[in-house]
């Protein structure tokens, strides 16, 4: 297999490792410290605030994986054995009988003084009803021990676990009706621009639909965000003061487009002239002038405004501060190496994120990668990574981040 690449020089702008870095340090420093307990069907996509420790050994008692027939392995001589009992999933068994075995069906408890369980298949039942046995058994055959799966005291989930429907499903295994869980992060929307309107309404002359608002509103919906939706800022920036100003009880705000050193980008003035800017000008692309900063205290992600560049910058970025801010350690996504199915043949001094899609073991690019152009991610399954200053040929490694990867 052939090399990714190595990063290659970016200039004056930020390396990606390194903004993500400095990204995840800051969110550490802001951790959401408040938690709340909830009933085990709300906590989809909520991230653990307390270890999930077993307060009982599962299985709680040992029982057959298999439907068949239990026996002592010792009372076994190669001639058929009674019947004693038969043993239903839910039922508790009498002792076995010496010299006898037991009926006994998948998931049922297995009788005291029974080693072994041998499946149905490998069993005759005689016409007397007694069961003879034609293959050669072992100690503990079919038999699943007792705390197989997780004993009394044992770290089952820890701190920081983002829970899906298999986590939900382990915590009720082992009884809990609620966990506790660290309360939502607060994140208020704004887009920026007297260009936007929203979908519904009358297009007018340099006007065009605010994609990104909808789009984010739903991605930290998934990520188990409480959103506040702050509307279009105006091309102002008195009222983008006011606006910021007003937003106070929330842990991060999070705008698009206004950020990079055009005369109309006020939301990047406001931060220079009222709070602090920590990140600017990324080595990325698209998403060269994503911001982080404060405004009055408050954390500040500003993302570029172009809808290929909102989704790139958010993924990458945006989403892994989120999920440590909670507490989650493992925020990158998925990435492996495949050969791509396209050339490349300019390099470039900024880590492109391509969108991309799968088709028969190789990656393939979209036709258009303008940092407009949203239908490329639709079109997509995939982001495909290609490092500063790499050319490619068709079957050059090249590193792909599934985008189901990021998207919850």
């Amino acid at each position: 297999m052939k090399p990714v690449g190595k990063p290659g020089k970016t200039g004056s702008l930020m390396a990606v490792e390194v903004a993500l870095a400095r990204l995840l340090e800051m969110a550490d420093a802001a951790k959401i410290r408040e938690h709340e307990r909830l009933p085990l069907a709300q906590v989809q996509g909520r991230v653990l605030a307390a270890d999930l420790i077993s307060t009982l050994d599962l299985p709680p008692w040992p029982n057959s994986a298999m439907d068949g027939y239990a026996l002592r392995l010792a009372d076994w001589t190669g001639e058929p054995l009674v019947v004693s009992q038969k043993i239903f999933a839910g039922q508790a068994p009498e002792p076995l009988k010496p010299g006898t075995c037991a009926r006994i069906f998948t998931g049922a408890p297995v009788p005291a003084g029974a080693d072994c369980v041998e499946m149905q298949e490998n069993a005759e039942v005689q016409a007397d009803e007694r069961v003879r046995f034609i293959e050669t058994m072992r100690p503990g055959q079919n038999i699943r021990p007792q705390g197989q799966e997780a004993t009394v005291g044992e770290l089952i989930l820890p701190v920081g676990t983002r829970l899906g429907s298999i986590e939900q499903g382990l915590a009720a295994s082992l009884g809990c009706a609620e966990l506790d869980v660290v309360r939502k992060v607060r994140v208020a929307v704004l887009s920026t621009g007297d260009e936007l309107i929203e979908p519904g309404q009358a297009l007018g002359p340099g006007q065009i639909y605010n994609s990104n608002r909808v789009l984010l509103c739903s991605w930290l919906q998934r990520l188990g965000c409480e959103v506040i939706d702050a509307g279009i800022l105006p091309d102002d920036l008195a009222t983008t003061r006011a606006r910021l100003g007003k937003l106070k009880d929330v842990d991060l705000i999070l705008s698009t487009g206004g950020v990079s050193v055009g005369e109309a980008d006020f939301l990047g003035i406001a931060l220079r002239e009222e709070g602090e800017l920590t990140l600017w000008k990324l080595a990325i692309k698209p998403g060269k002038p994503l911001t982080f900063g404060h405004f009055r205290g408050v954390p500040v992600i500003g993302l570029p405004g172009n809808p290929a560049s909102t989704l790139v910058t958010f993924a990458l970025l945006a989403r892994p501060y989120l999920l440590r801010r909670q507490g989650v350690k493992e925020v990158e996504p998925l990435k492996f190496q495949v050969p791509a199915g396209f050339i490349w043949p300019k390099a470039g001094n900024r880590r492109e994120y391509l969108r991309g899609r799968l088709e028969n073991g190789r990656a393939i690019i979209y036709r258009n990668q303008s940092s407009g152009v949203l239908r490329s991610a639709a079109w997509a399954d995939g982001l495909v990574e290609v490092l500063e200053d790499r050319t490619l040929i068709e079957g050059d490694w090249v590193s792909f981040i599934p985008l189901n990867e990021v998207l919850s």
